[in-house]
């Protein structure tokens, strides 16, 4: 049993409180899952500034000041390094020819020990063990501004409790992924992503669906084809909330055992493992409520 929240604002206005707000959704899951947690935050001038690429990496015993040097060192440019909790965030302008892939590539190259567990231009992933509140406290989230947020409370049951464990996975550009369940299969189709040389850092099986929805956005595929390829191959039992750079995509399974629970207004569209999560939201009240149906991709463009 693990806990989903997610919010995706339509008014600017609402911006400034992102993080405030999802502080909030993600304390209210505590019980359903208080061994770690961790949040995806998307368009903070902070953590992600503008005209620059942002990784999140889990160094254990590496401080921020030395990986960014190790990494600019590998780059010849300037990175910039900040630490919040277990991970730290690192930064380099987009205008010396350093986009995502190539800063995760520097990260891989020069600090091997290090696990990537987040890269775009927009997003910023925070994560670690501990309790929800006091995880989210020591990363700043509630001053944070933002148009997008994603967050997970977990409660493992098929691999270690760790920083690089707990979710959100974020395994390609601006992308991420939370997940409540369970893949049934998910060693086999590890197995067959190595064979095509696509590798997880982790045991979790929530990796795995990341990986495998990755790499068929990588061949041009949607969101919502990504998801219906991924059904097709990993049987369990889940609801996903899957999020880009101009996306916010909710996917329960065939059977939809796993909750889940939608408000929509004119200001933001919300998710939720439960409704006790958004009660705090302004204009909840006049908030369209739904449960979202089995085997149907809900979506929502910037």
């Amino acid at each position: 049993m693990c806990g989903i929240v997610g919010l995706h604002l339509r008014d600017p206005g609402l911006e400034p409180r992102l993080g405030d707000l999802l502080t909030t959704m993600l304390g209210e899951m505590t019980d359903r899952g208080s061994d770690s947690a961790g949040v995806a935050v998307y368009g903070n001038p902070d953590w992600t500034p503008a005209g620059s690429a942002t990784v999140t990496v889990l160094a254990d015993g590496v401080d921020a000041l030395t990986l960014a040097s190790r990494v600019g060192t590998h780059l010849g440019c300037e990175v910039r390094g900040r630490e919040l909790g277990a991970t730290v965030l690192l930064s380099a302008g987009t205008g010396t020819g350093t986009g995502p892939e190539a800063l995760a590539s520097a990260v891989r190259a020069a600090v091997p020990e290090a696990v990537l567990v987040g890269l775009g231009s927009e997003l910023a992933v925070l994560k670690g063990v501990g309790l929800p509140l006091d995880l989210a406290a020591g990363f700043g989230l509630p001053g944070a501004s933002g148009w997008q947020g994603v967050g997970h409370t977990r409660m493992a049951t098929e691999s270690a409790v760790t920083p690089a464990g707990s979710h959100p996975f974020s395994v390609g550009p601006d992308q991420c992924i939370v997940h409540n369940g369970s893949f049934s299969n998910h060693a086999s189709v590890r197995r067959e992503l190595a064979r095509r040389d696509i590798h997880c850092d982790t045991l979790n099986d929530t990796e795995v669906a990341a990986r495998f929805v990755a790499a068929q956005i990588a061949l041009g595929a949607g969101i919502d084809q990504a998801l219906a390829e991924m059904a097709g191959v990993l049987d369990g039992f889940y609801t996903l909330l899957v999020s880009t750079a101009e996306e916010f995509a909710v996917f329960r399974d065939p059977i939809a055992c796993k909750p889940a629970v939608i408000a929509e207004t004119d200001r933001y569209v919300a998710m939720a493992s439960e409704y006790r999560a958004m009660a705090h939201l302004p204009g909840i009240d006049e908030a369209h409520l739904y449960e979202p149906e089995p085997g149907r991709v809900y979506h929502w463009h910037r």
